[in-house]
């Protein structure tokens, strides 16, 4: 046998990421927008297919591992980020990335999601936000907007939703992004960057669900409309919109403001520019507050981005230090230490 013999490397490309499942979502969900987009990206991230692990937790997003041709695991309602959380804590080599819903990881599964994000743990969090209920047939969701009339909300939801990318900043994760499912080359940066990301990383894309809610994101979506409601965050550029780029964002004390570049008041020096390293959060969650008012543009992008160790690393180096300072430990020695006796 020779002894030079060289294994040269597989160099893969999207369909090897796609599994031999028939993919069953409703034709013309926008879900089939992120699948795709992912299945591209996870070529290009320098990882081995090997080391890819979906996790899911319930929901139509949650069909999710069964169409990526990785390791993976169909979870419980909500339980997603914790199953996820213990995957990546036992093997922090693998890239472990998360695909949830509205309901189901901002409702039983909030308090799993914060604390994902409160503890920077290297995962990936997809959240697919079609403010409804899908898989269940059409109920109002966390996200879903105050007045929704829905089957479970027939009078109108009269509760606030949830703001994922506000709730996301309030956790501290250390990457948080928005994107949408019709803008695929956009859709496909962020999970790139999210890719590369060794915290949490959270994108929140909008996903329409077009039995149930058809239309929910139309104003940022329609070719006549978008260019005036969709705001492309850049990092170290003017916050600039519109169909010429004739308009501004600048920022009067806490307040955003749309300007108009073309009446000779302002210029694009005096725009807000976007720093998404910006280690105090207090702008990026005014960003997050765009989209609750009507006279100001829905921002999609990198909201923000910010490196710090991430929880497993922490763990795995305290283990040994702790090691290298005592020793190897014994499991007998553990269980017998402490508070034990003896019941004859």
């Amino acid at each position: 046998m020779a002894d030079n013999i060289t294994i040269e490397e597989v160099k893969l490309k999207p369909k090897d990421f796609s599994s031999s499942q028939d993919v069953r979502w409703c034709p013309g969900c926008g879900d089939y927008s992120i699948l795709a987009q992912i299945q591209r990206v996870s070529p290009e991230l320098g990882i081995k297919k090997e080391n890819y692990v979906w996790i899911s937790g319930i929901g139509c997003s949650s069909r999710f591992p069964y169409y990526m041709d990785t390791f993976g695991m169909h979870g419980i309602h909500g339980r997603a980020a914790a199953i996820a959380t213990g995957v990546k804590i036992q093997n922090p080599e693998l890239s472990v990335w998360v695909a949830t819903g509205d309901g189901d990881s901002l409702s039983i599964g909030g308090n799993h999601f914060i604390h994902a994000c409160r503890r920077n743990i290297g995962l990936k969090i997809i959240l697919f936000n079609n403010r409804i209920y899908g898989l269940t047939k059409g109920q109002y969701s966390p996200t879903s907007e105050k007045g929704k009339i829905t089957k479970s909300s027939p009078y109108g939801s009269i509760d606030y939703p949830f703001n994922p990318t506000a709730l996301a900043i309030g956790s501290d994760a250390t990457f948080v992004a928005r994107s949408i499912d019709r803008h695929p080359a956009h859709l496909k940066e962020m999970i790139r960057r999210a890719g590369k990301h060794s915290g949490t990383a959270f994108i929140e894309v909008y996903q329409n669900c077009n039995i149930f809610n058809d239309g929910a994101y139309f104003p940022l979506t329609d070719k006549e409309t978008k260019s005036d409601t969709v705001l492309i965050l850049e990092h170290d550029k003017p916050m600039v919109f519109g169909k010429e780029n004739n308009k501004g964002i600048i920022l009067d004390g806490f307040t955003p403001r749309v300007v108009s570049l073309t009446d000779g008041k302002h210029s694009l020096d005096d725009l807000w520019i976007h720093d998404e390293h910006d280690t105090h959060a207090s702008r990026a969650h005014i960003l997050t507050q765009f989209a609750e008012f009507e006279h100001l543009p829905t921002p999609i992008g990198v909201f923000r981005h910010i490196d710090k160790p991430s929880y497993e690393q922490d763990l795995h180096q305290q283990i040994k230090d702790v090691i290298k300072k005592e020793g190897e430990g014994k499991l007998k020695d553990l269980l017998f230490s402490g508070n034990t006796w003896e019941v004859n």
